[in-house]
């Protein structure tokens, strides 16, 4: 079993950065795929990046492709978001999650979830 926290959430603003942390226990996070995701109220929760487990290969989608980076630090078993430059429409929980295989857009195959972080873009 993987247990995930993710940290870093905060107010900043537009034009702003932040790094996000998923840190991993009980298992290797090596052995999975990692996902970002974000969930506004009333909104369905929403891939925003993930990396592979196979070659570490990304897969951001289009609303942050070129603005936010997924990065694993194996030796400290987490994986972090890079965003950057934040615009208000990213104000979002934002959770990570596991799965074993390719990364997915199918939120069921994630099998271990973080309890979320909150991220406020605003002046």
């Amino acid at each position: 079993q993987v247990q995930l926290v993710e940290s870093g959430g905060g107010l900043v603003q537009p034009g702003g950065s932040l790094r996000l942390s998923c840190a991993g226990s009980g298992r290797s996070l090596h052995h999975y795929a990692v996902g970002w995701f974000r969930q506004a109220p009333g909104k369905e929760r929403e891939v925003v990046s993930c990396s592979s487990s196979r070659d570490d290969s990304k897969f951001p989608s289009d609303a942050v492709k070129g603005r936010f980076t997924i990065a694993r630090d194996n030796a400290k078993n987490t994986v972090y978001l890079f965003m950057y430059p934040l615009k208000p429409e990213d104000k979002d929980v934002y959770y990570c999650a596991t799965k074993f295989g390719p990364c997915s857009h199918d939120l069921t195959e994630y099998a271990y979830w973080g309890q979320g972080t909150q991220v406020t873009v605003a002046s």
